[in-house]
Order: structure tokens, then C-alpha cells, then sequence
């Protein structure tokens, strides 16, 4: 067993001299000193107190030393790290609570001053002219009324007098949920409503029942599988075409103003008989458009008349399926479509611009929430 190392080469650690510890801590303290922020000293710590470190390094090296150097060296190395533990949690303490201080300034927040709000919603138009014609028939006693948009095929078609082989039965018009076996569609109109009305409500009927429907359209710029209608039903004791016609008139003066003037044109639908198609003066031009020399109108096209919709007394056939007695009761009944209606009154020409949901299409209509 050989003896223990009393010798040793001063040159091999020359790292743990005291001249060259004192050099080494104070390059880490003035490191640590002149740190100007956090990420500094995180440089400055890996540098200088880390294990690839001077300090660290020369640690190693104490077992080198004869055992009798080996306790000195070891306290002067432990100072010297000390010393620069202490150092860096001093000056980690420091940025940290200048850190703190730089944010309360510079992320202030005036809670007194109003918060940045997001952009304001607006209603859709097509609701918003929805209500405004259903109010007109409210204001002359009418009464809305609401049903289900999935419909039985009885209240769609048989109970309104569509025949079992009219083309508007088959899939090709019609969404039908399920097979065409299952006898359940999506409404094509709001007429149904007419029927679940004479079915359930007291004769009289005056209701007016705006709504959504769906046939199998294409979307383009005017036609879309999904569309609004309101539709209007009268039933009651002595009932004509003048009621009819008096009823119109009195919705186009509440709706588009006063002074405007309808036409009827015949026209068939298997509800009503006799039916017919209602157009009006156009609003814009009064119909001087359509005169010669007169100017064109983009909203009737330059024709004088924009189309209404359909209407008509309501067919007996419809009457009997509701169990009422036509001889009796008589009725007029008339649709109009709410798109269309939004499209020729406020220049609308795309029908993308009302289903897309684009609050840059709802703003200009003035009618935010």
C-alpha cells in the first residue's frame, strides 16, 4: 500500500490559488453587478456559478491536493462561492422587484375609463321586415300564428286540395324527412298554418303566419332552398273578393305608403278559387318609369308594377277538410314572399348576402341591438 501524497505539482491546481480564486470571484461578482435584467443574470449565473463554471472547476481539483492543503483550499472555495450565491440572490431580488415595478407602470389599466368593446351585433333584416308586415295585419285585427316547420303530408298538401299526382308531392320539389313513405316534409309554405288555425281556433279565423320554409332549390342570387313567406287567412260569414282586395290595398299603404295602387291578374292555386296575382304600383318610380320617356327604375325593372304574391277566396274543398261548412263560411286567403319583399325594397340583388350571416350586410339597415 503506498504512502499518502504529501507532494504535489503546484502547476496542476494552479486554479486553487488564492490570487486565482479572488480573480475568479470577483469576475463573478462585477458579472452579477452589471447584469441589467433577469435574463442577464440567468447568463451571468450559468457563467459563473454553473457547474462548467472557474469556481466549480477548481472544486474538482481539491482532490489533488495533499490531504493536509485540502481543508484550506475547501474553505477558501466555499467563500468564494458563497460569496456569489449571495450575490446573485441579492441581485435576482432586485430585478425582480424592478421588473415588478417597470410593469405596474408601463401595463396600467385606468379602470375608470370605458372598456374596448367589441363590435355591436345588429338584427337581420329579413326578421326585422318580418315583424313590421306582420304588424300591419295586427293592426287591423289580425292575429300571428306559429306551427312547426316539420309538417305532416296532410297539412302540407291533402287538407289544401293538392291531388295525390301534383308534381309539387314528389322529391324533386319537396324535402322530405326520410322516405317519401314516412309522409313528413319540411314545409314548402306557411299555408299549413291556415289549416292547423281553422282546425283549432274559433270561426271567425283572421291570421296572419309568417314563417320559414324550404324546397329544393339551388342557392343563386334570387333563389335559396330555404326562404320566409307570411301568408294570411280569413274565414268568417259573408266574405268576398272585394274583402280580399280591400285587405291588400290596406297592407301596401301600411307597408310602402300611401297612394299606391294594385291590380289583380288570374292566376290558379289548388287552395284557392278564384285565384290570383296581386301587383302594385312601384314605390319608387309611382309607374312613370313604364311611361314614355319616362326614367328607368331598377326596383320594377322599368315596368310600372312590382309582383306581390298570390291570393284568392279559399277553395271549398279546403273549408270541408276543415270540417267548416262552405255554404255558410267563406274565406280569402294570400302569400307573400319576405325575401323578395326585402329584396325589390331595399335594392338586396344577391340572395348569398341574407344567408351568409355577414354583419357587414345587417349594419346598413340601421337596426342594431
Amino acid at each position: 500500500m503506498s504512502a499518502p501524497n504529501k507532494s504535489y505539482d503546484p502547476v496542476e491546481v494552479s486554479a486553487l490559488q488564492p490570487e486565482e480564486l479572488d480573480r475568479a470571484r470577483d469576475e463573478a461578482l462585477a458579472a452579477i453587478a452589471s447584469a441589467a435584467d433577469l435574463d442577464a443574470l440567468k447568463r451571468a449565473r450559468l457563467a459563473h456559478a454553473g457547474d462548467r463554471s472557474p469556481l466549480a472547476l477548481a472544486n474538482r481539483e481539491i482532490g489533488a491536493l495533499p490531504p493536509q492543503a485540502r481543508a484550506e483550499a475547501g474553505k477558501r472555495i466555499g467563500a468564494a462561492r458563497g460569496a456569489v450565491g449571495q450575490a446573485l440572490k441579492a441581485r435576482q431580488a432586485e430585478l425582480e422587484e424592478e421588473r415588478d415595478q417597470r410593469v405596474l407602470v408601463e401595463e396600467a389599466v385606468d379602470v375608470t375609463l370605458p372598456w374596448e368593446r367589441g363590435a355591436r351585433g345588429a338584427r337581420h333584416p329579413l326578421t326585422t321586415i318580418r315583424e313590421r308586415m306582420a304588424d300591419v295585419f295586427v293592426s287591423m285585427g289580425f292575429e300571428v300564428s306559429e306551427g312547426p316547420e316539420v309538417e305532416a303530408e296532410w297539412f302540407n298538401f291533402d287538407a289544401l286540395n293538392f291531388k295525390p299526382d301534383h308534381p309539387a308531392r314528389t322529391m324533386q320539389d319537396t324535402f322530405f324527412v326520410g322516405s317519401e313513405d314516412t309522409g313528413l316534409v319540411l314545409r314548402t309554405h306557411t299555408s299549413p298554418l291556415q289549416i292547423r288555425s281553422l282546425l283549432t281556433k274559433p270561426l271567425p279565423v283572421y291570421v296572419v303566419a309568417p314563417g320559414r320554409t324550404y324546397r329544393t332549390d339551388e342557392l343563386d342570387a334570387t333563389h335559396s332552398p330555404v326562404f320566409h313567406q307570411l301568408e294570411g287567412l280569413v274565414v268568417d260569414e259573408g266574405i268576398t273578393m272585394a274583402d280580399l282586395r280591400g285587405g291588400i290595398d290596406a297592407f301596401v299603404n301600411g307597408m310602402f305608403g300611401e297612394g299606391l295602387t294594385t291590380r289583380m291578374r288570374p292566376s290558379y292555386f289548388p287552395f284557392t278559387e278564384p285565384s290570383a296575382e296581386v301587383d302594385m304600383r312601384c314605390f319608387v318610380c309611382r309607374g312613370a318609369s313604364a311611361e314614355p320617356g319616362g326614367e328607368p327604375c331598377r326596383t320594377c325593372s322599368s315596368e310600372g308594377w312590382i309582383e306581390l304574391g298570390g291570393c284568392g277566396m279559399v277553395n271549398p274543398r279546403v273549408l270541408v277538410a276543415c270540417g267548416i261548412d262552405p255554404d255558410r263560411y267563406s274565406g280569402w286567403a294570400f302569400g307573400l314572399g319576405i325575401d323578395r319583399t326585402l329584396m325589390f325594397r331595399h335594392g338586396a340583388e344577391d340572395m348569398h348576402d341574407m344567408m351568409e350571416g355577414d354583419v357587414r350586410f345587417t349594419l346598413p339597415f340601421g337596426m342594431e341591438i
